[in-house]
């Protein structure tokens, strides 16, 4: 029982050994060792849901066309494609915007100094900008200039001014947007009357630049509470311009929350009845057109219509963005920015899920009441949060599809390079040793004689055959002839028919 035991493990051991020795004479390479690393090792975790796990169980509530998720954009940081950042209050746009400038991998980075907020971003071997936001050209449009200041400053400021690093005087901005709001009304494709949101914004400048606009989102209430926190340390933005169809809002237009230089120490309750507080729906101001409504005179349409024409604004504007992120998906927000510019980032992005706004406790009752105050912006929140997980799920099944794709020529490629190896190495083995497998092969001499037998037998049957064809004048005097040439070529034929199929 043992003799058995033993010769079983060691058949076993043979049979190891065997196999290595095919898969190192098959594939010799890297290749399979790689493969066989992988196959061993454990599964990686997937990094991106890490930050939670909403995208596994995400169900999709609008439907976009593949036109709306595949966000592909050939960036040219050499010609004249510019990104523009559209940077809202308090929506992590500070972090993202430091990203841009010092945490890229390019082949001209960013030039920052210590002690300066701005960096230098030129294009390689130009002294010129690629990237218009608050770290690379300043608050060149004004102070968090939103979407109705931007799409009207920058391509001014860009045309007037080769180097966009320098920032315009705050009269220079008024002038600018006053002459752009000219333009705009003065241009036959414009219709000033129109409240359709679909208006078509001005993506290049009059000296062939592309602008690509990007922007940060927040979730309204987090986005309010910080905002309200960051007032209370005496925060006020009152170097914000407003700017709108080329004219700053009145003092009736828009009333001050506080009597004094800033908000200071405010309770949240003041903060939030203040019916003229911007901190009420900002994300949907700052997105839209608002030149659609009049700008910040609220008497010119119904206050009902004028929140639609807003929301819609707010979205189209942000589906036909080159690309928005969300704070609360810090990950996907560098993934989808990194296959959309084909700009791949340095250090992965941190999720922190503890900031000012997290700390607030707050009741159900005051939650309730800020969801209300900023109910346009939950309603784009949800919107765009669907959009861009979708755009998200898009981009790695496209991701997954072309690894699975790679894997299947590999496979092929390997088939391949295994076929030729096997044949190489017969087609070797017979040309070193054609005498060993003459000798080893007890039909080869008999194949040999019996081919050799049957050239001649051949010869002469040819030769019977043509001078069977060259005597067809005398069958009939010769029957006996004719009938003995049948038999031989019959029999001629026979043979070969035999010999051809024995082969």
């Amino acid at each position: 029982m043992d003799e058995k035991s033993n010769k079983l493990l060691l058949a076993l051991v043979m049979f190891f050994l065997f196999a290595v020795i095919v898969l190192q004479y098959v594939c010799p390479g890297t290749e399979c060792q790689l493969l066989r690393l992988k196959a061993f090792s454990s599964p990686v975790p997937d990094p991106y849901r890490s930050e939670d796990e909403s995208s596994s169980r995400f169900v999709p509530r609008y439907n976009f066309s593949r036109g709306d998720l595949l966000r592909k954009v050939d960036f040219d940081i050499k010609g004249d494609d510019l990104i523009v950042f559209l940077h809202i209050q308090k929506t992590g746009g500070t972090t993202f915007g430091r990203h841009l400038v010092r945490n890229i991998q390019l082949e001209q980075p960013c030039e920052c100094r210590v002690g300066q907020k701005k960096c230098t971003c030129h294009r390689p071997g130009k002294r010129e900008t690629w990237l218009f936001s608050r770290f690379s050209t300043g608050w060149s449009c004004g102070l968090h200039a939103d979407w109705t200041e931007l799409t009207s400053c920058v391509p001014a400021v860009v045309d007037g001014k080769r180097d966009a690093r320098l920032r315009p005087s705050r009269w220079r901005i008024f002038q600018i947007l006053d002459a752009a709001s000219k333009d705009k009304r003065h241009s036959p494709n414009t219709n000033p009357g129109a409240n359709s949101p679909s208006t078509k914004v001005r993506s290049t400048s009059k000296s062939g630049k592309n602008f690509h606009y990007i922007t940060i989102l927040r979730d309204p209430v987090s986005r309010y509470l910080s905002e309200w926190r960051h007032v209370q340390r005496g925060a006020t933005w009152k170097a914000s311009l407003h700017v709108c169809d080329g004219r700053p809002p009145t003092s009736e237009e828009l009333p001050s929350c506080y009597p004094g230089d800033d908000w200071s120490g405010c309770p949240l309750k003041e903060f939030m009845d203040c019916p003229y507080n911007l901190a009420n729906n900002r994300q949907v101001r700052m997105l839209s057109d608002l030149t659609l409504v009049g700008c910040y005179n609220l008497s010119v349409m119904p206050e009902k219509q004028r929140n639609k024409v807003l929301l819609e604004s707010a979205k189209s504007n942000l589906k036909h963005m080159a690309f928005f992120g969300l704070t609360e998906f810090q990950r996907k927000t560098q993934y989808l920015f990194e296959k959309t510019f084909n700009m791949n980032f340095i250090s992965p992005f941190t999720q922190y899920n503890t900031t000012r706004a997290s700390s607030v406790e707050i009741n159900e009752e005051v939650q309730k009441r800020i969801e209300r105050l900023n109910f346009l912006d939950m309603e784009l929140y949800t919107y765009a949060k669907d959009l861009f997980l979708q755009r998200y799920q898009f981009m790695r099944q496209k991701e997954h599809q072309e690894a699975r794709r790679k894997r299947q020529e590999q496979r092929k490629f390997l088939k391949g390079r295994f076929l030729q190896t096997h044949f190489q190495g017969q087609s070797r083995g017979q040309s070193q040793n054609p005498t060993q497998n003459q000798s080893q092969n007890p039909n080869f001499n008999a194949n040999q004689n019996l081919t050799q037998n049957l050239i001649p037998n051949l010869t002469q049957n040819s030769s019977q055959d043509l001078s069977h064809k060259g005597n067809r004048s005398n069958q009939k005097r010769n029957p006996g002839q004719e009938q003995n040439d049948s038999n031989s070529s019959n029999g001629t034929n026979d043979y070969i028919g035999s010999v051809e199929k024995w082969r």
